[in-house]
């Protein structure tokens, strides 16, 4: 079996990476602008050559070009910035980020690696950059560029949720191969949906911390304490996110599904008691009997894109209905619902919410892997 040697480009912290080793992908070469986010990268990753520094600068395209061609790379996944397009964004007309795909592919002629792996979200289809003196597509750009050399896949568009993913999350991915090999690569078969019950139901529950302190936290949570301790047994990920009581309390009073901007009472409210202006996705906790909703770089914060527990219901001493768990997913249930190995080596030196951002940034682990392996049995 020939082997991949790989160089991974907007490499963030390698979460579409994590399970490159199990499958015998060697990734030689990564490159990262961040310092941190590098960083990260190169203690999970200890024996990649990891390129901290700008791509749009010729000397660091140079240096990653001179590496790869003389490590004998044959293989590229790259992963642009979404930002400027993405759903969740501000999607500004012609965002500067948009124009970074073209540095890749830059370098991806110049290696003229045998296999590509470009991902991004679906509004990438419909997104127009600048050529020359010409507004296009970003897949007419891609196509008129790279098609003379290499064969596309059909379907571009693809779910998470479809290969074993317990996330919805759509990508577009375009898969390369040079025309001078004798292969395939499409999507593979699609697997079973995952629920979240079924992907996080059986951890501990918990109770969040509350940003007004410990005392509160124990006068409003008696069994806090116990119950961290049981979720810190399954895991030092599983621990207790930081939320505001006010915050807490909203979602305390709202059901499993549902969002409490449509609550009669304890509804997301400025102080002078006027109510937050609110998509209808803030403020929302997820569903038990479906996957979980597509993970954001924002999953920290309650008022974010659907990103609070389930939770389960229950009677209080007055008799009143609440729901727990009012609070976002753990780091833990983070790494289950993106598909990350639960032991991913996570630095130590990591704080809560960089981690959470290059996470909800990341292409979920297990759809990369099924992908990959729909060319590696061919090889």
């Amino acid at each position: 079996m020939e082997k991949l040697r790989g160089l991974s480009l907007f490499s963030n912290v390698g979460v579409a990476e994590a399970y490159f080793e199990e499958l015998g992908i060697d990734i030689r070469i990564a490159n990262e602008i961040d310092v941190d986010r590098a960083k990260f990268y190169q203690d999970v990753y200890k024996n990649t050559n990891m390129i901290c520094g700008d791509i749009t600068v010729d000397s660091i395209r140079d240096k990653i070009v001179k590496l790869s061609i003389d490590q004998n790379v044959n293989f590229i996944i790259a992963t642009p910035p979404c930002q400027g397009m993405s759903e969740a964004g501000l999607r500004l007309e012609y965002d500067s980020r948009n124009q970074l795909i073209s540095y890749a592919i830059d370098v991806i002629k110049r290696i003229k690696p045998k296999f590509v792996l470009l991902e991004n979200v679906p509004k990438q289809l419909t997104t127009k950059i600048k050529y020359g003196d010409k507004i296009v597509l970003i897949p007419e750009y891609i196509k008129s560029e790279l098609g003379q050399e290499y064969n596309f896949n059909k379907e571009t568009l693809v779910m998470a949720k479809d290969y074993g993913v317990p996330q919805l999350r759509e990508r577009n991915i375009f898969l390369l191969v040079r025309k001078d090999q004798p292969y395939v690569w499409e999507f593979p078969d699609k697997q079973k949906e995952i629920t979240l019950k079924e992907a996080i139901g059986d951890l501990p529950s918990l109770d969040p911390f509350l940003r007004e302190g410990l005392n509160e936290t124990h006068c409003r949570f008696p069994q806090y304490e116990e119950k961290k301790e049981a979720a810190l047994a399954v895991s030092k990920w599983h621990y207790p996110p930081t939320h505001s009581w006010k915050q807490v309390e909203w979602m305390m009073h709202t059901p499993t599904g549902k969002s409490a901007i449509y609550n009669e009472k304890f509804y997301p409210q400025k102080a002078d008691g006027v109510p937050v202006k609110a998509h209808h996705n803030h403020y929302r906790r997820l569903k038990w009997d479906m996957p979980c909703r597509t993970i954001t770089q924002n999953n920290g914060v309650i008022s974010s894109l659907a990103c609070v527990h389930p939770g389960r219901p229950y009677e209080n001493v007055s008799g009143e209905i609440l729901y727990s768990d009012a609070r976002v997913l753990t780091i833990y249930e983070l790494l289950i619902v993106m598909s990350l190995p639960v032991n991913w080596a996570i630095p130590e030196w990591a704080k809560d919410t960089f981690i959470r951002k290059c996470i909800g940034e990341g292409i979920p682990s297990r759809l990369v892997r099924e992908i990959m392996n729909a060319l590696l049995v061919q090889l």
